[in-house]
């Protein structure tokens, strides 16, 4: 007998939160409880290096009918791990958050009424104050300025949301590496709502993005979404080309009037640096996209996942089979 769908399902990327993964799991099903709703929590453990797979395992077998557990091959990334949750949700509402206990369980519920409440496709939780370090900061506010460059917005993103289940199921056609899940729920809808909620400093450990990362989610948005740096190339390409040719007629225009021989070795340097400047870069944003290109049409895989555990007959209730890049096994817990 195939077992109801859950009305609320909560997708946890997890990575290096051994020591965090227990208190999440147990708080989070006690709130899910005073809801008083059917539900599943999917945790994706993405290639971490330390046992807290192993911590999920044992998760998942005290939690059998809750808890889904899914062990990805190796390291894909935040964004590609949310996806895989996606793919085996089956909730009419799709929660996410990070694995460290910075998103408090205990402020679902603001997300869940406000969802429900309005005709919002999608609810961010948005922070009164942020609880991480300076340079991680920095990184987000780079990020949220250049979504609301891309998608000429005011609105701030955060990894603490809750989808209505036919937007999640309009991005799942989406299965190339490069991810990035708040631009993709942007391009399908425009009924995004925000409610305040909590941000607590993290407890242990330290957050599995680097600066590095960050910026190159940053790339992924730009070269995903818009054709901005290639717009913005060309821009400068044709602003320096006004200016040199403004700057030979105005020479040409002195040695004609008044017969004054300009110098030309250090003009000459100057213009040789600045335009191999601009082709350089210009060479390296086009080979940025045409190496997207290159990997998407060699279908490198958005994920590989190496083992799933939970209830017999939750993959037939999901969104359907995984794509070639994507081989699974199945072992109920």
């Amino acid at each position: 007998m195939t077992p109801a769908m859950p009305e609320l399902s909560v997708v946890i990327p997890v990575y290096r939160s051994r020591e965090t993964i227990c208190p999440l799991v147990e708080r989070l099903l006690a709130v899910l409880r005073t809801l008083d709703v059917t539900h599943e929590i999917i945790l994706v453990n993405d290639g971490s290096p330390d046992d807290t797979w192993s911590v999920v395992q044992q998760l998942q077998q005290q939690h059998s009918e809750q808890v889904i557990a899914i062990n990805l091959m190796r390291n894909f990334g935040q964004h590609n791990a949310l996806m895989c949750g996606f793919r085996q949700a089956r909730g009419e509402y799709i929660v996410t958050m990070d694995d460290d206990l910075q998103n408090p369980p205990e402020e679902i519920p603001k997300l869940w009424q406000h969802i429900r409440q309005t005709k919002m496709d999608l609810v961010y939780g948005q922070y009164a104050g942020k609880e991480h370090a300076s340079w991680r900061n920095l990184g987000s506010l780079i990020v949220n300025a250049f979504y609301r460059l891309v998608f000429d917005t005011s609105r701030t993103v955060t990894a603490f949301r809750i989808i209505r289940r036919p937007l999640v199921q309009s991005i799942l056609s989406y299965d190339l590496n490069f991810t990035y899940i708040d631009g993709l729920l942007a391009w399908n809808t425009q009924r995004v709502g925000e409610v305040l909620v909590k941000h607590q400093p993290r407890a242990t450990g330290r957050s599995g993005y680097s600066l590095g990362k960050l910026l190159s989610l940053s790339l992924n948005l730009f070269t995903n979404f818009s054709l901005l740096p290639l717009q913005l190339v060309s821009a400068i390409g044709f602003l320096v080309a006004c200016g040199g040719i403004l700057g030979a007629l105005f020479y040409l225009v002195r040695y004609l009037a008044a017969d004054i021989t300009v110098p030309g070795f250090a003009s000459l340097i100057i213009a040789i640096l600045v335009l191999g400047g601009l082709q350089l870069l210009s060479l390296g944003m086009i080979g940025e996209y045409l190496g997207r290109l290159h990997l998407n049409v060699n279908r490198k895989p958005q994920y590989t996942v190496r083992e799933i555990l939970g209830p017999a007959a939750f993959r037939q209730d999901a969104f359907g089979p995984p794509t070639r890049s994507r081989p699974q096994s199945n072992q109920p817990g």
